[in-house]
């Protein structure tokens, strides 16, 4: 039986397989248009996401805002979620056995939505998406196919808020995302 959006939401907040749930303030699902051409897939919430229970809503989801406007993409066109569905505490790095744990809820959604392209925000999501020895400072805006999708990883807005002269590059990436966007919908 195909998954319904219902079931799939109901699956990952009652989900336990992890220590995460027991620290989660919201289930951080995903947030956006559900049939969206490009999906934007970071690692994990942070604490003003766990907080609202929707991903890309902190400081840094605000800069990936901008960018998305600067490249004239609606961020209602897009659909945003994570790798984990908890915030990892303190914002630490999610470990491998709780990636394994949430990747399937991710899958669930990709087969529901449906992108033409997908979007890793940062390294960690790069890993677990395109390779596991991804280097996000050399192959950032390089696109690979993986199945049915193209996918591409830029820098995660919060590593711009540390070191903002990476936003030049992360603009170009941007732009040809947009740019790759244009030609499959054409």
């Amino acid at each position: 039986m195909a998954d319904s959006w219902e079931k799939l939401l109901e699956d990952c907040r009652s989900c336990e397989a992890c220590q995460l749930s027991k620290t989660r303030t919201n289930c951080v699902f995903g947030v956006g248009n559900k049939n969206a051409d490009i999906m934007f897939i970071g690692e994990a919430p942070g604490e003003s996401e766990d907080l609202s229970g929707t991903p890309f809503v902190g400081r840094a989801g605000q800069l990936l805002d901008k960018f998305l406007f600067a490249v004239d993409i609606d961020r209602e066109d897009v659909y945003i979620a994570n790798i984990l569905k908890c915030r990892p505490p303190k914002n630490r790095d999610p470990l491998p056995e709780e990636e394994d744990c949430c990747i399937d809820f991710l899958r669930r959604q990709l087969l529901l939505i449906q992108p033409k392209i997908i979007v890793c925000l940062g390294r960690i999501s790069a890993m677990r998406l395109i390779k596991p020895d991804f280097k996000i400072t050399k192959e950032h805006g390089i696109w690979f196919k993986k199945g049915n999708y193209l996918i591409t990883a830029v820098y995660h807005p919060a590593l711009l808020l540390r070191d903002p002269r990476r936003k030049e590059e992360m603009l170009e990436d941007m732009k040809a995302i947009k740019a790759k966007l244009s030609e499959l919908q054409d």
